[in-house]
């Protein structure tokens, strides 16, 4: 590390403990919050001391610390759908106290959409985050009736897709490759299954999903639009519970109880669509062809003692779409992580992560074995990190840590049978370690101004072994040349970087029900997801940073204004603004070959993006009628050099207007109803703007180097579902298991939103002299009525 950068965190340091600290001595409570139902840590539940008027909230594992003068307390704990609890504590010493809260009446979780206290929209540092509990991911309709945790961020502001059908997500103007996905703390490079229609995240498994679009803290890096951290259940500790679902598309089944009662748990999630099964009877002729996917979901954990506690939780997941016994292709990832908390004292709390993770996918087609083509690509992490978190006193938090992770990638292991020949069509793999480090304090300066404030400082080496070329020059937009190769041995570095991370959130409490929030944020992004389709797709490759492909590079500002309204906060509002400034953006020429390419860097250009927008959102809480509004006005556009005569253009998921409205209503006891409706702008596309014929065969082009040249129609829909409750008594007894059914219909009203357009030449002979008849052909993935039908359990 340079003496500079040295001296540059050393400064920082000593920053983190500007507030002056008491010379009287001090004592700590400390402990964990849990559910007193099902034992599991509840995140972000509030301590308060009555007599200090200050506290702290539990982290992502259920601990908490607060430090005070010794002497006599009044401790409140909360957390929204569960009974406060308050405890009288002599405080001589340090001491530990864990608390079960117990939840609230069936009423009241039911008209409640939000796991947070509800003032911590206006009193937290966080901005530019959004969380959603699994209780209102059920709630919202869902395609073919199964609730998806992609696609109920999709009603967040700042969040957007390109339509039906695209896998992955796209943030304040970033694209599909730009989020950092995250299954208990493992990354997940294709979070999708039936190509964008369904997440690869089981509700039945998840607990907690939370996504940053900005401000995202200095833990966290490798991707420069957004991070989604999800967070799966650690399994029922008290008793036995089995939940499940059998819908039009898929069913489910999740198991989970206790191991050792209170000291150990487990969950095992499983689902299994089976539109292959269905569709059999109709596909008489094609008996070998299908389309279905499968997943699995574990965690389980022990209590070692009172500060140590092991978790061991994986996912496993395939999409398999198949037109005969000899071809299709399928995806899927693999996760496993270890995970350790330890407590070394009240406070000071650990937590050592070992991960692995991997995505791949094989294509293959052809006649027979001596005729056919195999393909398969696979993208592979092994990952540590181990990460602190001080509690120094009630108004510093410090944090600090760093992470190892090394990449394997293999961009294609290729075999072509040609009567009976066999040709190797494989690309060498390459091998990349990144690593890094970070300090960062959550400070309360004064009872109005707090601030986080980090830096991360991270590393990044492309290794051996492997063949790496040198391009030369080449006019803008076209193919640049080879011009020389270089062979490395194992371990050897062939490229690094380095880059600071400085994050900074701040927020000023204006009164009790209002606060204004900023927040900057600089990420640095050493891999590279390529596409030139009009969608992210299974078969996209990622690449590493290397001597020819710089890091991406993303600087973000934020300002916001939050507010609370009405009896006791039953309303919240904000209003943001960001500007996303970005380096080193990945796109490619015209007519560039992304897949199984040994030269593909030649065929990619590099440029700048920028994009800005306005968010505003306005949510109920509480009530029979509750739901929220969400406004997003954008922009995102790229400049690079060869495209667009290197003036600015829009990216294919820009979209200038995205409205999005939720709403829930509750008629009775047993009968809820709930909505969403969507309005976007058409997202841009290219157009052919001149034409050629050679030979009677029209060639269309695009003059002037342009892209995205022409947006889609507007894209509307509008989703209704109808949630109807089992019974509660049986014969004069209350029933021990619970059921509902839900009624769904997807797009009401039949809209045909159009996905792509591209243009075909006619099938008519051509008459010699005569025009050559041309036609435009819309795509449509989903253009008519769903509705669908599911039933779910808990017993």
């Amino acid at each position: 590390m340079s003496k500079p950068t040295f001296r540059l965190l050393t400064l920082v340091a000593l920053l983190f403990f500007i507030h002056p600290l008491s010379a009287q001595q001090k004592v700590t409570l400390s402990g964990y919050v849990k559910d007193a139902e099902n034992g599991e840590a509840l995140i972000g539940a509030t301590v308060f001391v009555r007599e200090t008027k200050s506290g702290s909230a539990s982290n992502v594992y259920g601990f908490y610390s607060v430090t005070l003068p010794p002497g006599q307390y009044t401790i409140e704990y909360t957390y929204i759908g569960h009974q406060p609890v308050v405890k009288e504590v002599e405080l001589n010493e340090n001491q530990r106290l864990n608390v079960e809260m117990t939840g609230e009446s069936q009423q009241l979780e039911e008209v409640v959409i939000s796991g947070e206290r509800v003032d911590a929209n206006v009193t937290s540092t966080e901005m530019s985050t959004n969380k959603l509990d699994i209780q209102t991911i059920r709630k919202l309709p869902a395609f073919l009736g199964e609730v998806d945790v992609l696609k109920s961020i999709q009603l967040l502001p700042g969040v957007s897709t390109v339509g039906e059908g695209a896998a992955g997500f796209n943030v304040r103007g970033g694209g599909v490759g730009q989020n950092l996905i995250l299954l208990d703390e493992a990354p997940v490079y294709n979070s999708s299954h039936l190509f964008g229609f369904f997440s690869v995240f089981n509700p039945d498994a998840v607990k907690d999903t939370k996504l940053y679009k900005g401000a995202i803290p200095a833990q966290y890096g490798g991707r420069i639009a957004s991070l989604l951290d999800v967070r799966t259940k650690e399994g029922n500790s008290k008793h036995f519970e089995a939940n499940g679902g059998i819908g039009t598309v898929f069913s489910r089944l999740a198991l989970e109880g206790p191991i050792v009662k209170d000291k150990s748990s487990f969950i095992l999630a499983g689902r299994r669509s089976y539109i292959d099964i269905l569709a059999k009877p109709f596909l008489q002729d094609l008996d070998d062809v299908g389309l279905s996917f499968y997943d699995l979901t574990l965690k389980t954990n022990y209590d070692f003692d009172k500060n140590n506690r092991l978790y061991l939780s994986g996912y496993f997941g395939r999409d398999v779409f198949k037109f005969d016994e000899n071809q299709g292709f399928n995806w899927g990832s693999k996760t496993a992580t270890l995970r350790w908390n330890h407590v070394f004292n009240a406070r000071l709390f650990s937590n050592f992560t070992a991960v692995y993770s991997k995505y791949d996918y094989q294509l293959e087609f052809g006649e027979d074995a001596r005729d056919k083509f195999t393909w398969d690509s696979d993208v592979t992490n092994y990952m540590f990190k181990p990460e602190f978190t001080y509690f120094v006193n009630n108004y510093n938090e410090v944090s600090f840590g760093g992470s190892v992770i090394y990449y394997t990638f293999e961009p294609a292991n290729a075999v072509g049978v040609s009567d009976g020949e066999r040709i190797d069509f494989s690309l060498d793999k390459k091998y990349n370690l990144e690593s890094a480090v970070y300090l960062s304090n959550k400070h309360e300066l004064n009872d109005r101004l707090s601030a986080e404030y980090g830096l991360r400082y991270s590393m990044f080496r492309y290794l051996g072994p492997g063949t790496v070329y040198e391009y030369g020059e080449a006019e803008a937009g076209e193919r640049k040349p080879v011009t020389g190769e270089k062979e490395y041995d194992r371990g050897e570095t062939i490229q690094s970087y380095s880059n600071l991370e400085p994050r900074l959130a701040f927020k000023y409490q204006l009164n009790a029900s209002s606060s204004v929030k900023g927040s900057y944020n600089r990420m640095a992004q050493y891999i590279h997801l390529v596409s030139n389709t009009t969608a992210s797709n299974p078969l996209d490759v990622w690449v590493p940073s290397s001597n020819n492909l710089k890091p991406q590079i993303g600087d973000q500002f934020a300002l916001g204004y939050f507010r609370n309204f009405g009896k006791g906060n039953d309303y919240e509002a904000s209003v943001e603004i960001y500007t996303r400034l970005t380096k080193n953006q990945v796109d490619y020429i015209d007519g560039a070959e992304i897949l199984i390419n040994e030269y593909l860097e030649g065929d990619l250009l590099s440029g700048d993006g920028r994009a800005y927008g306005l968010e505003l959102y306005l949510k109920k809480n509480v009530g029979n009628l509750n739901g929220w509004i969400s406004y997003t006005l954008g922009r995102t556009e790229l400049q690079v050099e060869g495209i667009n005569d290197g003036e600015w253009y829009p990216t294919r998921y820009d979209q200038t207007h995205n409205l999005k409205v939720a709403a829930f209503y509750d008629l009775n006891e047993r009968i809820s109803l709930s909505g969403n409706f969507t309005f976007v702008t058409g997202t841009p596309t290219t157009f052919p703007t001149s034409r050629y014929v050679i030979q009677d065969i029209l060639i269309p082009y695009t003059a002037d180097e342009g892209r995205n040249n022409v947006r889609l129609e507007n894209y509307h829909r509008l989703d209704l579902s109808l949630r109807l409750e089992g019974k509660k008594m049986k014969k004069g007894k209350e029933r021990k298991n619970e059921d509902y059914w839900v009624f769904s219909l997807y797009n009401v009203y039949g809209r045909k939103n159009p996905f792509s357009i591209y243009f075909s030449q006619g099938e008519d002979r051509v008459v010699p002299g005569e025009a050559i008849n041309t036609e435009a052909t819309r795509v449509a993935i989903v253009g008519t009525i769903i509705p669908s039908i599911s039933y779910n359990f808990k017993f």
